[in-house]
Order: C-alpha cells, then sequence, then structure tokens
C-alpha cells in the first residue's frame, strides 16, 4: 500500500509539473491568445492533478497490470513532456479546413460540407422585416438539397454582414454593423437548425467606443472582432475587440493613428481605419485591412460617391501586428479600401493578399528575403474604366488560383496565382448583376456566392438580385449547381456564409480548450 501511495503522490507531482509546462509554454508561445487561456489551461490540469490524489485507489488484486510492472507501463516524464511540446508545435502548422477563408484555429469539418449558412439583411415589407440566419442544405444527394431548411430571424435590421464561429465551432457569432449588436448561435445542438441563444446589445458601452463589429474570427478560448468605426464621431478611426467563448468582453486594441501610432514604422500613413483581421500563427503575424466608418456605410452609394468630402474618408492602409502582444508593427500604404485578406495555406508560403474596392488591383503582403514584410500591387482587376468594385476574394488550399467577386459587374474572375508576385487572370463568369460574397470548399471543387454588399449600397429595381448561388469548378470553369431567389422566398438580402455540418472534428491548435 505504500508502494501504491507513493506512485499517487509522484503522479500528483508529475501532473502538477505538466501543468506547469502548459501555463508556461502557453505564456510565451507565440501563436497562443493570451496569457490568461494559459493561465486557465494550467488551473484545469492541475485539478486533475487533484482528481489523480482523490481517487480511490484500485484493488492491488484487480489491477490488470502488476505493481512491479507500473514503472515500465507509464511513459517518462522526459518523454511525455517532449511529446506534448511536440504536438503542440506540430498541431500548430496542420493547417486543414473546410473553407479556405477559415481562422487556422477552429475545428474542421470532418469530410464536405453539409449546410451553409447564410446571414441576411432584412428587407422592410419582405416577409418579417428582420435579420436572419439561413439554413441551407447542400448534403450532396439529399431530397433538400439546395433548399431552405430552417431560418431563424433576428430582432429588427442592423445591417447583417459577417459573422464567424468560435474555436470549437459549437456557436456562430453574427454582427450587425449598424446597431453594432452580436448575436450568438448555437449551431452543434442542432446544425440543421441554429438557435439564437445571446444577443450582446452593449458593445460600444463595453468595448469603450469601438462600434461596427465586421465579424468574428476564432481564436483559442475566444473570439476576435474587428470594428469600422467609433462612438465619438463614427468615422473610420476604430479597434480590434476580444471577447472570450462565454460571451464576456476581454479587452479593446486600437489601430495604430498619426497621433499615436503605438510603436509601429510608418506612422506618416496611420490612418486608424479598420476592416479584416487575419492570422499567420507560425509567423506570429497578424494584418489588417482597412475600409470606411460608419457615417460613410450607412449613407445611400450614390449620395455618398456624389460627395467628394465623404469620399476621401476610406481607408487606404493595412497593420502587420505582433499577433501574441497584440502591438501593431507596420504600417502599410495601401490606397483604395483593402478589404478582405486571405493568407496562403502553404508551410513555407509567407503571403496574403488583399483587393482594394476603390482602385481594382489585387495586392500582396509578403515576407522578403530578409523576412521584413512588405506590401506591394501586384496586378489589376480587370481593365474597365472606372473599376469594378472588388468586394471579396477567396484562395485555394493549394495557393494556386484566387477568386475575385466584382460587385460592379457582378463578375467573379479567376486568377492564377502560382507565383504571387505575378498574378495572371485566366477565367471570369457573370454570377449575376450584382455579386458581394464567395465561399470555397477545402477541395475546391464548390463555390457559393452571394449578392448584397450593404442595404444602401445594393443597386436599384431590376439590377437589385439577390441570391445564393452554388456552382462546381473543374478548374477550368464554373458551372451551376443550385439558384435560390431570395427575394421570391421572401428572406432578405444574402451577405455572408459560413458552412456547417453535423460531422466536426477537433480543434487543432488550441491549448486552452483542453478539458
Amino acid at each position: 500500500m505504500k508502494a501504491i501511495l507513493s506512485d499517487w503522490r509522484k503522479s500528483k507531482k508529475f501532473v502538477e509539473q505538466r501543468a506547469e509546462l502548459y501555463h508556461l509554454w502557453y505564456r510565451f508561445n507565440p501563436m497562443s491568445s493570451g496569457r490568461k487561456l494559459g493561465d486557465e489551461a494550467a488551473s484545469q490540469l492541475a485539478s486533475r492533478a487533484t482528481l489523480v490524489t482523490t481517487a480511490r485507489p484500485t484493488n492491488p488484486t484487480k489491477m490488470k497490470t502488476p505493481l512491479n510492472h507500473l514503472h515500465t507501463a507509464r511513459f517518462s516524464r522526459a518523454i511525455f513532456c517532449a511529446t506534448i511540446l511536440c504536438t503542440l508545435v506540430f498541431s500548430a502548422n496542420v493547417l486543414r479546413a473546410d473553407e479556405t477563408c477559415s481562422s487556422p484555429y477552429l475545428a474542421r469539418i470532418d469530410g464536405q460540407e453539409e449546410f451553409v449558412y447564410v446571414w441576411t439583411l432584412g428587407v422592410e415589407g419582405m416577409g418579417d422585416g428582420s435579420d436572419k440566419l439561413v439554413t441551407v442544405d447542400v448534403k450532396p444527394g439529399s431530397p433538400s438539397y439546395g433548399k431552405v431548411v430552417s431560418s431563424s430571424s433576428v430582432d429588427g435590421r442592423n445591417e447583417a454582414h459577417h459573422g464567424g464561429f468560435t474555436d470549437d465551432r459549437r456557436q456562430l457569432w453574427l454582427a450587425g454593423l449598424e446597431s453594432s449588436r452580436v448575436f450568438i448561435f448555437d449551431v452543434h445542438t442542432n446544425p440543421a437548425k441554429p438557435k439564437l441563444t445571446r444577443t450582446i446589445d452593449n458593445f460600444a458601452e463595453t468595448t469603450g467606443g469601438a462600434v461596427g463589429p465586421h465579424g468574428a474570427y476564432a481564436l483559442p478560448g475566444r473570439v476576435l472582432i474587428p470594428c469600422l468605426s467609433n462612438a465619438k464621431d463614427k468615422g473610420g478611426k476604430t479597434a480590434l475587440v476580444e471577447y472570450g467563448n462565454d460571451g464576456n468582453y476581454i479587452t479593446t486594441h486600437w489601430l495604430p493613428t498619426k497621433e499615436d501610432a503605438r510603436g509601429a514604422s510608418g506612422a506618416e500613413f496611420a490612418d486608424g481605419y479598420g476592416y479584416d483581421a487575419r492570422v499567420l500563427p507560425r509567423k506570429n503575424a497578424l494584418l489588417t485591412s482597412s475600409f470606411t466608418g460608419w457615417n460613410n456605410y450607412t449613407t445611400d452609394f450614390g449620395k455618398l460617391t456624389a460627395d467628394p468630402e465623404a469620399m476621401k474618408h476610406f481607408g487606404n492602409t493595412m497593420v502587420m501586428w505582433d499577433f501574441h502582444a497584440r502591438q501593431p508593427k507596420k504600417v502599410f500604404e495601401v490606397p483604395g479600401a483593402p478589404l478582405e485578406i486571405r493568407w496562403a495555406w502553404g508551410d513555407k508560403h509567407n503571403y496574403a493578399f488583399t483587393a482594394t474596392a476603390l482602385t481594382s488591383k489585387l495586392w500582396l503582403v509578403y515576407a522578403d528575403d530578409r523576412g521584413e514584410w512588405q506590401a506591394k500591387e501586384v496586378a489589376p482587376i480587370s481593365d474597365v474604366k472606372g473599376g469594378v468594385l472588388p468586394v471579396d476574394i477567396s484562395i485555394s488550399s493549394d495557393d494556386k488560383t484566387l477568386f475575385v467577386d466584382c460587385f460592379g459587374d457582378g463578375k467573379c474572375r479567376v486568377f492564377d496565382v502560382s507565383d504571387p508576385q505575378k498574378p495572371k487572370q485566366i477565367y471570369e463568369k457573370p454570377i449575376g448583376k450584382q455579386v458581394n460574397m464567395v465561399s470555397q470548399s477545402w477541395d475546391g471543387k464548390r463555390l457559393y456566392f452571394t449578392s448584397s454588399l450593404l442595404a444602401r449600397w445594393d443597386k436599384q429595381g431590376a439590377d437589385n438580385e439577390q441570391f445564393l448561388r452554388g456552382y462546381t469548378w473543374d478548374g477550368k470553369e464554373l458551372k451551376p449547381a443550385f439558384d435560390l431567389d431570395f427575394t421570391a422566398l421572401k428572406l432578405g438580402r444574402p451577405h455572408h456564409m459560413l458552412f456547417g455540418s453535423t460531422k466536426i472534428g477537433a480543434n487543432r491548435t488550441s491549448v486552452a480548450s483542453i478539458r
């Protein structure tokens, strides 16, 4: 018995030491989302150690492993420690996902997507008039393939825009650009019928004045919410905000400005504007882009473009951050409102693409031969006079193909980006009178498109098509798979899409998710 208790005490000490290892790893790991989560992971392991010492020992006569073999049955401390560290390091590099624009921290779908969730703007006099989450069945061979299987409305019209999952993919956070409300849906209990479980309606007050939440980006145990505006003047100066998966506020990081560059180089370009935010964990890199503030995106498009002063208030920058420290390091001048950011997926591909909405250009942010981050224009997006208003991009999982949606002429243009420094357009396809978002499956065989940009910026009359359209891609041509008319269905204006499934794998990079 004395030998058994000795082993148990050693086990407790062993687990406590492993808890400290996790604590230190997560505290200093540049891929981590912050020290609080490291503390949480350590405390969880420490609680396991307590369970070890309080559990009742097994009767030695009933043990399958003889006591004199206990030492050979256990891993050595050194091997276990090395295993943990290797697991943490290498799991961070296994960047597999179901949707090519997803966070590398997101639990992946096993197999093909089964549902497309569509965050949809309400239209006055159409159906219930409210914003809603629409679920469309895209399971191959399903009798309801390409059809709406559920719809869940939220309170009022909030300028439904973008959203994102928590890292465990149990929740879907959906943002309202105009109301600054965030709606949290349970997509785990019944993926075919998401349920609204919580609404954050004090966003500006809680975050210190950030407004216009653009979406939600999964980090371990929390979400990163890039914003577009501020409560003081409702201009473009804004912040990044972090909330825990439990819905509680964590912190706010204001973007660098000329007046307060927060230590970043390129301060002469800093305008404080925000839009998208994406992470490349293995390089400890967080990249943000810029758009415009509340005053502009809630103004009628025709009125806005006719106002020379208003047109001066668009973002012309991207910012590279130290991800772990949440510290802006360098501001890039990228004229013309750089919108969506898409990091390449290859292990040695240290670059990201964006498209500038007002100048119709493709830009590349990349690490040069010295490891320094640079930004440069690499290709025009069409030769149409006045531009085509590129609004969304999607990179293939092999980093060879980039799909570019152009709201101006309703076309999707496809670029060969095998050489990221020299993109070449290889194909284009009219999707509709207007087109906004594009979502691509990981295998590159399926693409989905929506139509609405902003309630006051969408086209008018016959050009105001509102749809979700599915296509197949064989590497040469986009072919229609299904077409849903959201106006005829009295649903509204479809905007952002996310993939859902009943088959979800484990988290890939999170220590804090250990349970």
